[in-house]
């Protein structure tokens, strides 16, 4: 006669098993769109960076990979009488390729203290756009003094407390080059990040291609230059657009909009017209050109701009603090990859040491600082601060991110941050079976010696 007891012990070990079975090693780091999640198969990316300066100017050189060359942004495209955009930010890479590449910097002089521990982080509050617990209203990066309270993208502080922040220094200095918008008419965007990140006094280099009362573009190729009026959307789609060819819609060269051009399915115009920056937003040169899977771009600006409140102003053996991003593979946002603070010396030892050189333009060698680039995550300044990071007692001492952690490893804590709840969850789940399993084994087996003392 068969033991109830021992039935039900098996059985509830089997299910205990099959549990444990099914839910052990299984994976919870999956893109999630809804959630504004997209994870990079590559987590870390080398950039080389030189620098050098004359009397007047500070030149920086990049060097990284991309596969691609992504020199256009977002795009409108004709399709049965009506022009449709495509790209634009979204989680990840772009699909079609329709999102430029990207480098930027950011600069102090040490007005920021934090800055120089922990780099880009201390610009990653809360609420910011692309997060998956984005603000109701777009929230850019913004340094931590400019709210009342640590955690809350809106509380922000008195105006006059805020123009006596500025007035000392509390803001970086953004160097922002564009493979779309800023990179065809040789210039880099210049701005910076205080309150937000904004855009120095003046004008951007570009500005956006569209009618929103007739519904169309504003301007088109010029045929006679260009040799067409509008690019291919199986081109675009498949990556066929090259720098040697006209490309974006620069003011003075393109020509107005014709709406009875015989327009066809698939042609496509770029959404963005581009021209000179002007003022302080204007400040910085630019040359990129990329050949062979690398990117090569040089940017340039005078060590003084006279806007002491847009910019740093660089002397010739100073120090200073610089942290770099990147943005390739068509990705947009925060889907960027960053660097951890690095000091630049000109002609003073630092980490990146600028040269001194006399003429108009650096020679430059073979010699590189190597930069590791490690996607970031969802990782912010108060959750940093908070209980939920085992090293806020290290910030709070003023320890440095890199005496801590590796790219590598910030590449991996990243991740592990942006999932904390379902790995949290998985993690009580497998511990749950686990003991279901053991209580089920104890069970069986006691049942089993039962069933056998009572044969």
């Amino acid at each position: 006669m068969q033991n109830p007891k021992l039935i039900g012990a098996v059985a509830l070990f089997s299910g205990a098993l099959l549990v444990s079975w099914v839910t052990h090693g299984t994976g919870v780091v999956r893109d999630d769109p809804e959630r504004n999640i997209s994870i990079p198969e590559t987590l870390t990316v080398p950039l080389q960076v030189q620098a050098a300066y004359n009397s007047q100017d500070i030149f920086f050189r990049y060097r990284w990979p991309s596969d691609s060359v992504g020199i256009l942004h977002d795009v409108v495209r004709y399709e049965d009488g009506a022009w449709i955009r495509e790209g634009g930010d979204m989680p990840g890479p772009n699909p079609f390729g329709t999102h430029e590449d990207r480098v930027a910097m950011m600069l102090d002089d040490g007005s920021v203290p934090e800055f120089g521990r922990y780099g880009g982080y201390i610009t990653i509050g809360a609420g910011l756009a692309g997060l998956t617990d984005e603000a109701p209203e777009e929230v850019t990066k913004y340094l931590p003094m400019t709210r009342n309270t640590l955690g809350q993208w809106d509380d922000m502080a008195p105006d006059s407390e805020l123009a006596r922040l500025r007035a000392a220094g509390y803001f970086l200095d953004l160097w922002h080059w564009r493979g779309a918008r800023s990179n065809p008419v040789n210039e880099a965007d210049d701005q910076n990040v205080g309150t937000g990140r904004d855009g120095d006094a003046g004008s951007s280099t570009y500005t956006t291609n569209w009618d929103s009362d007739a519904e169309q573009p504003i301007v088109m190729f010029d045929v006679a230059t260009a040799g067409y009026r509008a690019l291919s959307w199986d081109d675009v789609r498949n990556g066929r657009i090259s720098q040697e060819q006209t490309y974006a819609l620069i003011t003075g060269e393109a020509v107005p909009f014709d709406p009875d051009a015989g327009w066809q399915n698939g042609d496509v115009l770029p959404r963005r017209i581009i021209r000179p920056g002007s003022g302080s937003r204007g400040d910085i040169r630019a040359d990129g050109r990329w050949a062979d899977g690398y990117w090569d771009v040089t940017l340039a600006r005078a060590l003084d701009t006279g806007n002491p409140l847009d910019d740093k102003i660089l002397q010739d053996h100073g120090t200073y603090d610089v942290a770099f991003a990147v943005h390739r593979d068509a990705t947009g946002g925060r889907w960027h990859y960053v660097s951890l603070p690095f000091s630049l010396g000109l002609a003073h030892e630092a980490d990146i040491m600028a040269t001194r050189f006399t003429g108009a333009t650096p020679q430059w060698s073979d010699s590189w600082s190597d930069v590791t680039l490690f996607y970031p995550g969802q990782v912010t300044w108060p959750s940093l601060n908070s209980a939920v990071h085992g090293g806020a007692s290290g910030i709070a001492a003023r320890v440095p991110v890199s005496a801590r952690h590796s790219p590598e490893q910030l590449a991996h804590y990243g991740i592990e941050h942006e999932f904390r709840n379902e790995i949290r969850r998985q993690w009580l789940f497998t511990l749950l079976a686990g003991v279901l399993l053991i209580a089920a084994f104890g069970m069986a087996l006691n049942a089993t010696i039962a069933s056998r003392k009572g044969a």
